[in-house]
């Protein structure tokens, strides 16, 4: 997993890496800087070599990162690039300022004409005005130097961009947009989480010798994500002494009249993800169209060790067969079983002694907020902090939620002391209908198998995501085709190299 530590966590890790170099001599704190200023000198000199570039301009505000910046810049100066540094505090970092004196590169004040011809000109420009101390937003001086980056320029991110949140909650207009980000030691939830993750672009992590991560510190990340390395080491592969019940198998009670489609998709979703069997139970009329789409799904109730409930169902709707659609669903939820609770049967979940796995988009979210706060919400109060109102939901129902957008979110309750889980696999091209029934029966089959239910949910978004990128190829795409696309997703993840 990638797992980014809170702003905290990493301050008493740095700290404990300067004494400990300290005590050996050293100076902790230079050592900790040259480490990280080397590492982006080096990556920026790739990416200039790749791009044709020779001009760097460094953006310096008065933290450490100004100080990486300066060090980085020197580096750079040292192997021929023509370099300047833009003063945006006062005092700077007095031995990295030294540094960029002595390669007789350039220092200029922001403000005057020579600096913004310099940033006007720029192939590569490294961002460092602050760090992950920092608050939202910028300041005027540093958003005007900001807006003068040419569209042409490479910006490379020290630690994060400014005046992005470090926490990854708050959004903000007033930000650098990097096309790559450089971090020391660890991934911070301002790399991950939705809020911030589009002006982080590219990210990369240094080692500079931090221990977050290792048995002798007590942090715990606070974001996590998941890899195709995750996804080799536990998604759930049949072994010879399998059968279709050890292997698990789903039920799912979805669609309607109204809305059949549903049916097959989530059914798709499940069965092309590698479960023992697909219980599908509703209407005669959907089941006769999912035995046409699925004809190894069974269509009458028997055993099922995790159940997928509400895609497609209307709470509105009132009929024969609906009401006989939520008698399974209440089934559903009274049992000891695992649910993924998507769509209508949002509106009818209650805290459950069971694993409870809700699935709502943002404005599903909106009404499971009202209606557990009291308080009415609007859907664009929770996009701007789906965190927050995931975990509310969270901690009331005694559930894990998975909230659905460009990055999925995966949000445990508090008491568990697990980390949010950021997905952001999918292409844009996902947000269509129907997108949600797959990756709902998808996170059934990883449930019924007996996965731990964040690590199934954030499986479930990576591999949904993947199979989206390949159907749409870069352009429109069929949600039938993402179903598809999954077993070939899997193969390649469970047989193939990367990260």
């Amino acid at each position: 997993m990638i797992e980014a530590y809170a702003v905290p966590d990493v301050r008493a890790s740095e700290a404990r890496a300067i004494a400990a170099l300290d005590a050996a001599g050293h100076d902790g704190g230079a050592v900790l800087m040259r480490r990280a200023a080397d590492a982006l000198a080096e990556i920026a000199a790739h990416r200039l070599e790749e791009r044709g570039g020779r001009r760097v301009v460094a953006l310096v505000g008065g933290g450490n990162n100004g100080g990486d910046a300066l060090f980085a810049l020197a580096r750079l100066a040292r192997y021929g690039y023509s370099c300047v540094a833009i003063t945006l505090a006062d005092p700077v970092h007095d031995g990295g300022l030294r540094a960029v004196r002595r390669r007789h590169a350039a220092v200029l004040p922001w403000g005057g004409t020579k600096a913004a011809k310099a940033v006007h000109r720029a192939d590569l420009v490294i961002d460092g005005i602050t760090g992950i101390g920092g608050r939202p937003g910028l300041g005027e001086e540093a958003a005007g130097c900001v807006a003068a980056i040419p569209a042409s320029a490479y910006v490379l991110a020290v630690d994060l961009p400014s005046g992005a949140d470090p926490a990854g909650r708050v959004a903000s207009e007033a930000t650098v947009f990097a096309d790559e980000t450089v971090t020391f030691g660890t991934s911070k939830p301002v790399h991950l989480l939705p809020a911030t993750r589009a002006t982080v672009g590219r990210f990369t992590v240094v080692d500079i010798g931090l221990d977050l991560g290792l048995p002798s510190c007590d942090a715990r990340p606070a974001v996590a994500s998941v890899t195709v390395r995750d996804i080799r080491r536990h998604w759930p592969v049949p072994g010879p002494g399998d059968d279709k019940y050890s292997r698990g198998v789903v039920g799912v009670v979805a669609g309607s009249l109204e809305y059949p489609g549903a049916a097959v998709l989530a059914t798709l979703g499940a069965l092309c993800s590698g479960p023992g069997m697909v219980r599908y139970l509703g209407p005669q009329e959907v089941r006769w169209l999912v035995h046409q789409t699925a004809p190894e799904a069974v269509c009458v109730p028997g055993r099922v060790q995790a159940w997928v409930v509400g895609c497609g169902l209307d709470p509105a709707a009132e009929s024969a067969s609906t009401a006989e659609q939520w008698a399974l669903v209440d089934e559903a939820l009274a049992s000891e079983l695992p649910v993924v609770v998507d769509a209508g049967a949002l509106e009818r979940v209650a805290r459950r002694h069971a694993p409870t796995l809700l699935t709502p988009h943002a404005g599903e979210l909106a009404r499971l907020v009202t209606r557990l706060s009291g308080s009415a919400v609007e859907r664009a109060e929770l996009v701007a902090d789906p965190v927050g109102a995931a975990r509310l939901v969270a901690d009331r129902l005694d559930a894990w939620v998975l909230v659905k957008g460009s990055t999925t979110l995966v949000v445990p309750p508090s008491a568990s002391g697990e980390p949010v889980l950021a997905q952001s696999d999918a292409p844009a091209w996902l947000a269509t209908a129907g997108a949600g029934d797959v990756l709902a029966g998808i996170l059934g089959t990883l449930l019924a198998a007996g996965l731990p239910i964040g690590l199934a949910a954030a499986m479930g978004a990576w591999v949904h995501g993947r199979a989206a990128d390949d159907a749409s190829a870069a352009g429109p795409l069929r949600v039938t085709e993402v179903a598809a696309s999954v077993p070939t997703v899997v193969a390649a993840a469970l047989s193939g190299p990367g990260r």
